[in-house]
């Protein structure tokens, strides 16, 4: 019999970046809310790399921040190294990436966690639910104790059933030889929720002391740095560290290659049953993939100010101790290297992402949401995005408002979860540029302009803060119109910038807008000549300039959404038996059965629902208007 302990209204099951943001989230909202860790000395743990952003994780970020969320600022608060990456290309691609210190950002959240109000932070394994009349009523723990809620997120990472692999060794233990969290996973298909088994893996942490840096490449930081939170001044934000680039050889590939049959994924036994990371493969599989390319580019990156652990970025492995231990050795300026901790790949349970409405609540078992990891993703960037959501959704739940739906086309974090949720995950999911079909305008630089609203109408953003938005966005808007109506006239002086820029000079009067236009013109080039300028921070000239010189593509994706619209607005009624509807398809019926979608959009979205499909059930749908207005008519 179990004791019951104390009521809350809201239980996140799990600490790591998704529950910290879900619990947040659900707290600020004025929500009395109980955060479950395995152990409160994990909190905010990076099992893997200890950085923050990345290409498209870094536009997660800041639309964390946006919302009101705390990565942006804890990244920030704890960075060891800031770059911008991907600054040749257009801004839809530049993403923010810190090196972050490990130990640093989990005292920060916790810090964060442990002040915040109706927030109760408590160590404990959550092993069972409590469902009455088919709704979710409270959680158990492994000491046997019930706590009443209303709802609960699932944030349980890599931890659920939880198996290392290295080599022919394997044994049961959460990431960073943790106690894994057993119990919960094999309780759920009780509540009608499918449970998968994905793996994904780490490299080793080596001694900075056995490194030669003198056959490395430097990485040195930006300056100056451009901070994830929206509210960070940038002016106090400093690099503290290099980082360095080294190169496996034909060697490292031997040695690899030689020893695949006492590898867990290649070996005769191949013990790894879960579906790895397509996109963040370990070195034997890049080396067996990719058997063209000669050489594989690893980063050497700082665990932190207090240890002397270095990270090597883009070497995770599961092949045993010795051949690791080989196959670093045969790397340039790795000769000596002495390996800390020894790389790993974990196996784990995660649900079927097809089971969750957009909002993240799963729909065999209301009540109950689930975030980060355990949907299927990877990426602590992805974990916190949906662990806010999932917060918030269950928050609203509980105060009885409109749940948040987040749309692709006004957010990466919409695009998330629409892939997940409506297309499904077949191996850990990492969010790319490349998924969004509205990059250009779902910028990480103007993150604020679509989201903060979102967040200060929902109770995550001041008042304060607000203001001082709507002051930015006044700025932008007012040195736009400054710029488009103010003529330069054609001197020495302007014409011997626009050669130096290697574009054509003018002979006739010319806005100044329309010289940043141009694609070889910056708008610091024009400073000098610009003698009305107004002093005005990075991120406000920034963003005139964006959108002048990206005005006509902007406007072209404007249009696009446009269009999606008027399919994303045509809801589908929740519970649609789809096998009643003629001519659609057997495949699509199965299909739109077990997703549900929300609306026709998200119903063309489904693999395996073709356009003749979303014809029927726009046709479908028309019918059923028509029927609605005729019955109401008729009474």
């Amino acid at each position: 019999m179990n004791q019951i302990c104390e009521e809350f209204q809201i239980a996140v099951i799990g600490a790591g970046h998704a529950g910290i943001e879900a619990a947040l989230a659900a707290a600020r909202l004025g929500v009395k809310t109980v955060l479950f860790t395995l152990s409160l000395d994990g909190l905010a743990n990076m099992p893997c790399n200890p950085s923050i952003g990345g290409t498209a994780k870094g536009h997660l970020v800041r639309e964390i921040d946006a919302l009101g969320g705390e990565m942006g600022k804890a990244a920030d608060a704890t960075f060891l190294q800031s770059r911008m990456l991907n600054l040749g290309k257009g801004p839809a691609v530049h993403s923010l990436r810190v090196q972050s210190d490990r130990r640093a950002y989990h005292h920060y959240m916790k810090r964060v966690i442990e002040n915040q109000p109706n927030l109760c932070l408590k160590q404990g394994e959550i092993v069972d639910l409590q469902v009455e009349n088919g709704r979710l009523t409270g959680v158990m723990t492994k000491l046997g104790m019930l706590y009443r809620v209303q709802a609960a997120i699932i944030c349980s990472g890599t931890y659920q059933n939880a198996k290392i692999h290295i080599g022919e060794v394997n044994y049961a233990s959460g990431p960073d030889n943790q106690l894994p969290s057993c119990g919960l996973t094999d309780r759920l298909p009780d509540y009608g929720i499918t449970i998968r088994r994905f793996k994904t893996g780490t490299p080793s942490r080596v001694h900075r002391r056995s490194i030669d840096f003198s056959q490395l490449e430097e990485q040195k930081g930006d300056d100056p740095i451009v901070p994830f939170s929206f509210t960070t001044d940038p002016s106090g934000l400093k690099n503290k560290v290099s980082c360095y680039v080294a190169y496996t050889n034909e060697t490292t590939h031997k040695i690899i290659l030689d020893n695949l049959d006492r590898s867990p994924l290649y070996g005769e036994a191949k013990r790894i049953q879960g579906v790895g990371p397509r996109y963040c493969p370990s070195i034997e599989d890049k080396v067996v993939r990719f058997s063209d390319k000669k050489r594989h580019q690893l980063f050497i990156e700082p665990m932190g100010l207090d240890t002397q652990e270095m990270y090597l970025q883009g070497m995770s492995s599961s092949l045993p101790e010795d051949v690791q231990l080989a196959f670093l050795h045969s790397i340039h300026g790795l000769e000596k290297v002495e390996v800390m901790r020894n790389a790993y790949a974990i196996e784990y349970d995660c649900c079927d992402a097809q089971q969750l409405k957009a909002t993240l609540e799963f729909k065999p078992l209301p009540g109950l949401y689930g975030a980060g990891q355990f949907n299927g993703t990877s990426g602590y960037e992805e974990a916190a995005a949906q662990g806010l959501v999932a917060g918030i959704n269950a928050a609203m739940q509980v105060l009885g408002r409109e749940p948040l739906v987040m749309d692709r086309s006004e957010s990466y974090i919409g695009t998330l979860i629409d892939d997940i949720t409506i297309k499904g995950v077949m191996d850990p999911y990492r969010m790319m540029t490349s998924r969004s079909e509205y990059r250009l305008l779902l910028r990480q630089d103007n993150a604020d302009q679509r989201l903060t609203p979102i967040g200060y109408r929902i109770g995550l953003i001041s008042e304060e803060r607000y203001q001082k938005f709507l002051a930015k966005w006044d700025a932008i808007h007012q040195e736009i119109q400054r710029l488009e109506h103010t003529t330069l006239s054609p001197t020495q002086q302007l014409n011997e910038i626009l050669v130096s820029r290697e574009t054509s000079t003018v002979s006739t009067g010319v806005k100044l807008a329309d010289l940043i236009r141009r694609p070889q013109v910056r708008y610091q080039d024009l400073a000098s000549v610009d003698t009305d300028r107004p002093d005005l921070p990075r991120d406000v000239w920034e963003q005139a300039e964006i959108q002048l010189k990206y005005a006509g593509y902007i406007q072209k994706q404007l249009d696009q959404v446009k269009q999606m619209k008027k399919l994303e607005n045509k809801r589908l009624p929740e519970g649609t038996d789809y096998k009643q509807i003629t001519g659609l398809r057997l495949e699509a019926q199965e299909k739109l059965n077990k997703v549900q979608p929300y609306n026709l959009g998200q119903a063309g979205r489904i693999s395996g629902v073709t356009p003749a499909d979303v014809t029927v059930l726009l046709i479908w749908l028309e019918g059923q208007g028509k029927e609605e207005k005729s019955h109401a008519e008729s009474q």
